[in-house]
């Protein structure tokens, strides 16, 4: 049998962690000898490695205690091993937008007293006809729209092409100010005059008479300190703006490099009084 520090360094655990494990019922030792020292059998070994192993994938003991204590099947098991990869890949996912966000943060303030790369010009805008697919994000962060984007610009491209329908420009993203501080993000693609509503909506997008317009190349993800710039150039120059940008997805090849996409950022503005 193993004394307690022997069976804790078997298992590559600490003593104090073997003592939570008793306490808990998770794993006890196989006997207490008289003078109240914990001792172990080889044969818990096994037990042990499961108990780290589940732990490490994200179960909480009281689940680790069940899986074991309950002898679950193979294919129950494989169904609770699937359930938590796909939380893991959602965790992931969330972890590597907020990363995203956080280095875009980053960049905005290392960029405080520098000179702009950027070059605003200010233009009209023409009304557009738009087949559209719409939804709500929680705010106008970067965070919170690629996740509600990205998939409508999916459904909405696949739905054209099912309907045998061609854009005629590039795509056109817009956003309404909800109450709240949340967002309806537009997903739009110009088309014909010809097309009517269908598995999307059509809308005409009205002209802008003045724009301040900005080129961000880039993830979307990396979009505020290009946002950031464009509100600066607007107040410095004695303009206001008067809604959120527009987005113009200038240059979005497919199997192209996502640090070269380029959009257009266009934000309506009126000269200050």
């Amino acid at each position: 049998m193993f004394q307690i520090g022997d069976f804790a360094r078997a298992g590559r655990v600490s003593v104090r962690t073997l003592h939570h494990y008793d306490a808990i019922g998770l794993l006890r030792p196989a006997r207490v000898d008289s003078t109240g020292y914990r001792l172990y059998e080889a044969t818990q070994l096994a037990r042990l490695n499961r108990i780290v192993a589940l732990k490490n994938l994200g179960f909480t003991l009281e689940t680790v205690s069940r899986i074991l204590d309950e002898n679950l099947g193979a294919g129950e098991l494989r169904g609770m091993l699937r359930l938590r990869r796909g939380e893991l890949a959602d965790q992931l996912a969330a972890d590597t937008v907020r990363l995203a966000a956080v280095e875009a943060r980053l960049r905005v303030i290392e960029r405080e007293g520098v000179m702009p790369e950027y070059e605003v010009t200010i233009k009209s805008l023409p009304a557009l006809r738009l087949a559209e697919l719409s939804a709500e994000a929680e705010s106008f962060e970067p965070s919170s729209i690629s996740p509600v984007i990205q998939p409508l610009y999916g459904q909405l491209y696949a739905s054209l092409e099912a309907a045998g329908i061609k854009p005629t420009g590039p795509g056109v993203a817009y956003y309404e100010a909800l109450d709240g501080g949340r967002v309806r993000v537009h997903a739009g693609a110009q088309v014909p005059a010809t097309v009517r509503d269908g598995a999307f909506d059509v809308v005409e997008l009205p002209s802008v008479g003045q724009a301040a317009t900005l080129i961000h190349r880039g993830v979307m993800d990396n979009v505020m300190p290009s946002v950031q710039e464009l509100a600066r150039w607007i107040d410095a120059n004695d303009y206001t703006s008067t809604g959120l940008n527009r987005e113009l997805y200038l240059d979005y090849g497919m199997g192209a490099d996502p640090q070269q996409w380029v959009t257009e950022l266009q934000e309506p503005v009126v000269t200050k009084q």
